[in-house]
């Protein structure tokens, strides 16, 4: 499996992802040796924030499959108002929620939980910036979105971050979700889509 690409990263070794910007510019956050973690890497991030850069500032973020929280960590380094982190791995959410605490962050929470399930239930909070970006060929993208739009879990005109592997068909997107940008970085596609009202 391919490793993240995260200076000092071999394996066993953890290693570490970098905020770019915002108030804890050039922070760097440990990766932890996960099988399937792997984080976005700093020019893939960089677009996506460029996507973002009228968004961010106090939007409620969703990071779906957490993982390094390097998404959303940069989301509330930029001056989201609030950030959910879903994480199935529990040791991995212990870890990013130290990290908060490092951070002195309080408008963000960890959930430790199976994204899909837990985006199954009805919605308890709306979000507008999601952040998708699953481990690769685990068919956990599409049924993400499917559940985020059935559920209620997005605000009006929620904006939808999706990394994938490229060659993943996307057909089954929600019927009235509009694609906005689209980029192809070897294996990987990124998408950034918009969910009208």
């Amino acid at each position: 499996m391919k490793q993240p690409k995260t200076a000092g990263n071999k394996r066993g070794q953890p290693g570490f992802v970098r905020i770019i910007s915002g108030q804890w510019r050039g922070r760097k956050l440990p990766v932890s040796d996960i099988i399937g973690l792997r984080p976005t890497t700093d020019r893939v991030k960089e677009t996506l924030f460029n996507w973002l850069m009228h968004d961010i500032t106090d939007s409620t973020v969703l990071d779906c499959f957490s993982g390094s929280g390097a998404l959303a960590f940069e989301a509330l380094s930029r001056y989201a108002s609030y950030a959910s982190l879903i994480e199935k791995d529990a040791a991995q959410a212990k870890r990013l929620q130290a990290l908060l605490s490092s951070l002195n962050v309080s408008q963000a929470e960890v959930i430790n939980a199976d994204c899909l399930r837990f985006l199954a239930q009805p919605a308890t909070r709306q979000y507008q910036i999601v952040l998708v970006d699953p481990p690769f060929r685990q068919q956990l993208a599409i049924p993400c979105c499917q559940l985020l739009a059935a559920n209620g879990w997005l605000s009006p005109n929620a904006l939808i971050y999706l990394e994938t592997e490229k060659e993943l068909a996307i057909t089954d997107i929600p019927a009235n979700w509009r694609l906005l940008k689209e980029k192809i970085a070897g294996q990987l596609a990124y998408r950034l889509w918009s969910a009208p009202a």
